[in-house]
């Protein structure tokens, strides 16, 4: 999916007012997102993004795994995880939950269905429901 189409789904799903907006707040997904996965997986991921989406999410890897460039990521739930998109996206945090499920989803769609089972592995139940509810239900997640 190219940078255009990407953005242009967060900004009608997410209902956000403005292209800018929609770019900020899937910047600020995929770089709370890259940090949360082991490393290598973040590169994955980065490797079938835009190329500014994916210099991003490599920055935050990377920055993540410091000087361990091992393979796991850090480890939070979903509160740290939306107050991280809040602050990077600069909103709050309802907002930001609302968002990152809208930017969750575009990739889901956009991303290898192998890839994405295996960023469903590797997210903790409470933020695996921000996926789209039929990779939630898969994951082993419940919706309630």
């Amino acid at each position: 999916m190219h940078h255009d189409e990407l953005i242009g789904k967060v900004q009608v799903l997410a209902q956000l007012p403005d292209r800018r907006s929609a770019e900020r707040t899937t910047h600020a997904v995929v770089s709370t997102l890259a940090e949360r996965l082991p490393s290598g997986l973040a590169r994955h991921v980065a490797a079938q993004l835009p190329p500014d989406l994916a210099a991003a999410m490599r920055q935050a890897a990377d920055a993540s795994a410091g000087a361990d460039a091992g393979t796991s990521g850090e480890v939070f739930g979903l509160t740290v995880f939306a107050g991280r998109i809040a602050d990077r996206a600069g909103t709050d945090e309802d907002a930001a939950l609302r968002d990152a499920a809208a930017v969750l989803e575009v990739l889901d769609a956009a991303l290898a269905p192998e890839l994405t089972e295996r960023i469903d592995a590797a997210l903790p139940a409470d933020i695996r429901e921000l996926l789209p509810m039929e990779r939630a239900v898969e994951s082993g997640g419940e919706r309630g």
